[in-house]
């Protein structure tokens, strides 16, 4: 392994200069659910393509899709060495409810070295220390270790839409030794962790309806169904008072974990109480057989997301309502199929759904569950870049959150993924006053250069 350490010192000397560009990138609303950001999705692509310009990355294109455009660049100078393709995604999740936020969601603020905004840690935070890492290699060095690709969507808080048609559209451009994405959290604050395994997801909205439009419930109750009874009758089939799902077939396809796996587990010593007590509830809940652990990295889940209808207003009003609705997703594990699972679940509804209602579903996007082995030497090459740079050894891990693109990367490129992450889990993501500690920025992007140079000589 050839070891370099001039990028510290620029890192050292352009750190202001990268946290005022940090700011530029968070400023952009490149929110890809709602339609009226259209704009800002351009704008974030092409803020990331100039941000590869700079830096000497050639070959940068920002493509369009039937979505979202996709950004990529490579440097393809390092004869005879790896390729890593490295993935990252602009976009962010809306930023409801606004008024709890404490500092305005697209105006960067650094508090207690802490930056403050929507996508601070998912996924721009993170993706930029890919860039500036980069940036300092080739400031530094004049050169880089491997090879790089970089594929940088906008669409993966929506499901990757179209993300997948890209990936098999653009095989060969893709192609590479290794795929390293930076959109996961350590395992604890100073703990780095390397994630071989997440969880799949499906989901869908079901939508009851009873009478034609609102009733008195004086006039009406006890004749008419009322769907929001109905609704709530169907939930309640989906799981019984242990936590187990009771769909049929919900777990004939999961893959049992080996008992090698859960000592690992074990051996992290998580610590219940403590979660507990930072999540404020009275105890934790879920399969009595299980970790908490094993629940949420290893078990699949079935969970109410939301669930509306009637009235909603302050005090009371009589009412029999027309109709109600419910969003669910599944967590799902390997070797689950997500459209198995959302076939069980609807022949369940069809079974569970009482007289007097009409049900219908409508699916929400869905992915694969992924696991690969973490013994793997792009993998162990990552454990020794964290090691250098946080000066204690990464766990394995597995993530209880999905990634849906990740096994779509994986089956159609046919190469080994390392999730290196440096969020941490109390970072607010998806929620108000997101934010990003400036300890794993600074100490991520000496991670990503160190593991340059450690996977130059591992494949």
């Amino acid at each position: 392994m050839r070891l370099s350490t001039h990028y510290e010192q620029f890192l050292q000397n352009n750190r202001n200069r990268h946290l005022e560009e940090l700011k530029q990138f968070l400023s952009i609303p490149s929110i890809s659910a709602l339609s009226e950001h259209k704009p800002n999705m351009v704008q974030a692509a092409e803020w990331t393509a100039e941000a590869l310009r700079q830096i000497g990355i050639e070959n940068v294109q920002v493509i369009p899709t039937e979505g979202n455009p996709v950004v990529y660049g490579d440097w393809l100078k390092a004869e005879g060495k790896p390729t890593s393709l490295i993935y990252g995604h602009y976009d962010v999740q809306p930023v409801d409810p606004l008024h709890l936020w404490e500092t305005p969601p697209f105006e960067p603020e650094i508090i207690e070295n802490k930056i403050f905004a929507r996508g601070a840690s998912d996924n721009k935070g993170q993706m930029f220390i890919h860039i500036k890492a980069l940036e300092a290699l080739l400031a530094s060095d004049g050169t880089l270790p491997v090879n790089v690709k970089l594929c940088f969507e906008g669409e993966e808080e929506i499901g990757s839409v179209h993300f997948d048609a890209f990936i098999k559209a653009h095989k060969e451009r893709l192609a590479a030794d290794v795929l390293v994405i930076s959109d996961s959290v350590m395992y604890a604050k100073g703990k780095p962790a390397i994630i071989y395994g997440l969880r799949g997801l499906c989901g869908m909205q079901i939508d009851v309806k009873g009478p034609k439009g609102d009733l008195h419930s004086g006039l009406y109750g006890g004749a008419v169904q009322n769907p929001i009874h109905a609704l709530v009758q169907i939930l309640d089939s989906m799981r019984n008072k242990q936590g187990e799902i009771t769909i049929d077939g919900f777990y004939d396809q999961v893959r049992n974990v080996s008992e090698e796996e859960r000592e690992q587990f074990r051996s992290l010593q998580f610590n219940e109480e403590q979660m507990s007590q930072e999540l404020q509830v009275t105890e934790l809940f879920g399969e009595k057989d299980y970790s908490v652990l094993e629940r949420t990295w290893v078990r699949p889940t079935l969970e109410i997301n939301g669930i509306y209808g009637g009235f909603k207003g302050e005090g009371n009003k009589t009412v029999l309502p027309s109709e109600a609705h419910a969003k669910i997703t599944c967590r799902l594990v390997p070797d689950q199929d997500p459209d198995d699972i959302v076939e069980r679940i609807q022949r369940h509804i069809d079974r569970h759904t009482p007289p007097g209602a009409v049900v219908t579903t409508t699916r929400f996007d869905s992915g694969k569950p992924f696991v690969t082995p973490f013994d793997h030497p792009a993998i162990q090459a990552a454990g020794r870049a964290y090691r250098y740079a946080y000066g204690v050894e990464a766990v394995y891990i597995r993530s209880g959150g999905s990634i849906p693109i990740v096994e779509t990367f994986a089956t159609v490129l046919n190469i080994p993924v390392v999730m290196m992450g440096f969020g941490l889990n109390d970072e607010n993501i998806h929620a108000p006053n997101e934010h990003f500690h400036l300890d794993n920025f600074d100490k991520g992007i000496i991670t990503v250069c160190q593991y340059w140079f450690e996977l130059e000589d591992s494949l």
